[in-house]
């Protein structure tokens, strides 16, 4: 089993003027385990197709992930910004499943 050991981000909408929100993000550095590396290649109609990874990330959770788990939106590894496609919680763990790469 591979480490892992990257940055992860959260986001949190707030009020920045009345009757506008926007999202502010908070970026955290986490360790943990990589459970299952494995990429697939998307052949859509566009020119180039898209790169999708569904990876399986475990971090071992501070109490600020486990209270903010749905706010995770991209986890940075392997020298890219991936979207967190879902999050499973497993005391201590949280279980992160990534998807495409995020444009956030």
């Amino acid at each position: 089993m591979a480490k892992f050991c990257g940055i992860i981000g959260f986001a949190v909408q707030s009020e920045t003027k009345p009757g506008v929100w926007s999202d502010e993000y908070t970026e955290k550095k986490f360790k943990g385990d990589l459970l299952k590396n494995k990429r697939t290649f998307n052949n859509s109609d566009s020119a180039n197709g898209d790169i999708k990874i569904s990876n399986i990330v475990s971090i071992i959770a501070d109490p600020y992930a486990t209270q903010n788990f749905q706010s995770i939106r991209y986890v940075k590894f392997m020298g890219t910004t991936w979207t967190v496609t879902d999050v499973e919680v497993e005391r201590p763990r949280l279980l992160l499943t990534l998807g495409g790469v995020y444009n956030g």
